[in-house]
This record gives structure tokens, C-alpha cells and sequence, in this order.
């Protein structure tokens, strides 16, 4: 009788005890005794089921009341607003500590001067067009449009000494900046993206491919089209500019007098090489070029529209 009184005791410590082992929480390690290795393992291992790129976002084109030229650049003088109206466009070239001569309205978050500062430029160029209207106004969808067409950029061409002279001899899209596999153009788009980053290569005789990483931004009113060189830029394999220290941001709105194209491009130069190398006039053709393409490809995209018109009012 007493053998199986402390039996009975005995099992029931033993029960208590595994009870108890079970219900209590596991001590945690302390930090020092966690395995870091261990977590950075982990996150390898799963990185790819844990990340993954959100697609892009797409929208259709807004339509709204124009905003005038005025209201853009409230504070615009006489001069500068003939000038815009020229093809040549009102231009200004100016080293960093001057200041722009042009200011958007305040109001409208066109910072196109700070986001060129914040990459400490030598020198910078602005510009502002305005681009007539001729058989209808454009919209963003014609711009974006328009600035999809990297295999037309070779196309155009600027006066030198009295010829027409080609710039770009090769432009074309490329996979993005590791793989530089040329890609062709995708089709014309009927919506629109919210942001959308392409990669460019454009080859010319004097400074070899050039490299530039594409950033499209698109709000209610406007696109901004910002190009920046991700590689070094150089001259006869001599390296000028380096990487990140070349940047174009182009501001496109269609306003009730045009499209109204606004641009702002700073580069850097040390100054042992901007005392030896003048490339403000190499710089301006570059813009004249881009402002071309764009002009060029809204024509065309407004032939377009006027030949499907042309051909629905034939069939009824």
C-alpha cells in the first residue's frame, strides 16, 4: 500500500512537471547569443518570394480646362515671350551661383531649377518654346507618345557652318543599365503611365555611345522627361564628364497658346577642362535636337489623328 502511494506521488510530479514545461514560454536568446548569419541566410534564401516589383500604373488621359502661358511663367518679360514664339526658342546660359532668368509660378511646383542644383552642376542652359497648335491641340497622350520614339532621335539633324549635320548617328532603346541590348520601340500607348523609366543609347562621332537613363513623370497638367548619363562621358576615349554630372529635365504642357516645352540642363566641368573645352555650343545643338524630336514626333502624331478622321468621315 505504501509502494503504490508514493507511485501515485511520484507520476504526479511527473505530470505536473510536463505540464508546466509545456504552458511556460521558451526563454528568448539574448542578442549576443542570436545568429546573424543565420537571418541573413534566411533572407536569402526567400528573397525572391518575399520581393517582387510592383507593376506599373496606368491611366487614362485627363481632360481639362488649358492653362495659359501666363499663368505658367506670371513673371516672363516681353523679350522672353516673343522669343519662346520663335523656333530657336528663348535660351539662357549661365555658371552655378547665377541665377535663372526664368520663373515658373511658385504656386505650380515647376522646380526644375532645384532638382538641376542638386546634382552641384558647373554650368547650366534654359530654354522655353512654344510650339503652335495647328489642326488640333495636343494632349499628354500625344507627348508621351511622341517621346517613345528614341529610334527617331537619329533623324535630326542642326545647322553647322551652313549643312544640315546629323549629331546622332545610332539611337535606340536598351534593356536597361547592365544588359545594353538594343530593344526596339514598343507601339504607340493609349493610356498612360504614372512614372515609367526607359534606358537610352545614343552614339555620335565626336564623344562615342552615350548612355542615359530615362525618367518620365506625368501629372494632371504636364510630363517631365528627365535624362541623366549613367556611364562616363568622353572624348576620343578621353573621359570629360563623368557619370550622374550630365542631366536634361524637359517640362511639356500643352497650353492654350501651344505646347509649351520649358527646359533646364546642367552639366560639370572642372575648371582645368572648362578652361580648355567651350561645350555650351555642343550642348545647345543636343537641345535643339531633343526639342526637334519632340516637336517632330507631335506632328506626326497629329497627322495621324487627321488621317483616321479623314478616313472615318470617307467611309460614312
Amino acid at each position: 500500500m505504501k509502494m503504490a502511494g508514493k507511485t501515485a506521488c511520484l507520476l504526479f510530479l511527473v505530470f505536473i512537471s510536463l505540464f508546466y514545461a509545456n504552458s511556460l514560454p521558451a526563454e528568448e536568446p539574448f542578442p549576443a547569443e542570436e545568429s546573424f548569419l543565420a537571418e541573413e541566410s534566411f533572407v536569402d534564401e526567400y528573397e525572391y518570394e518575399l520581393f517582387f516589383e510592383a507593376p506599373p500604373l496606368f491611366f487614362e488621359a485627363p481632360v481639362f480646362e488649358l492653362r495659359s502661358f501666363n499663368t505658367i511663367f506670371p513673371e516672363s518679360s516681353w523679350e522672353q515671350r516673343i522669343m519662346a514664339r520663335t523656333n530657336e526658342g528663348f535660351r539662357h546660359f549661365f555658371v552655378n551661383g547665377e541665377s535663372p532668368s526664368l520663373t515658373p509660378n511658385p504656386d505650380l511646383g515647376i522646380e526644375l531649377f532645384d532638382s538641376i542644383m542638386e546634382t552641384n552642376p558647373s554650368h547650366l542652359i534654359e530654354t522655353l518654346l512654344i510650339v503652335p497648335y495647328n489642326e488640333r491641340m495636343f494632349d499628354l497622350l500625344d507627348i508621351y507618345n511622341a517621346l517613345g520614339r528614341i529610334e527617331r532621335i537619329q533623324d535630326q539633324s542642326v545647322p553647322i557652318r551652313g549643312n544640315d549635320v546629323r549629331i546622332f548617328t545610332e539611337s535606340t532603346r536598351i534593356e536597361n543599365s547592365h544588359n545594353r541590348r538594343d530593344i526596339p520601340d514598343p507601339l504607340p500607348a493609349t493610356l498612360l503611365p504614372f512614372s515609367e523609366t526607359i534606358y537610352l543609347r545614343l552614339r555620335e562621332s565626336n564623344f562615342g555611345n552615350l548612355f542615359l537613363r530615362g525618367d518620365i513623370s506625368i501629372n494632371m497638367h504636364s510630363i517631365t522627361y528627365s535624362m541623366t548619363n549613367f556611364t562616363d562621358i568622353r572624348h576620343f576615349f578621353i573621359p570629360i564628364m563623368r557619370a550622374e554630372r550630365f542631366t536634361t529635365i524637359i517640362y511639356l504642357e500643352p497650353v492654350k497658346e501651344g505646347l509649351l516645352i520649358y527646359s533646364m540642363v546642367g552639366f560639370y566641368l572642372p575648371g582645368f577642362l572648362a578652361d580648355r573645352i567651350n561645350l555650351t555650343p555642343n550642348i545647345n545643338r543636343r537641345i535643339r535636337i531633343f526639342i526637334n524630336w519632340i516637336t517632330d514626333g507631335l506632328r506626326e502624331q497629329e497627322r495621324a489623328s487627321q488621317q483616321i478622321l479623314y478616313t472615318e468621315d470617307f467611309n460614312d
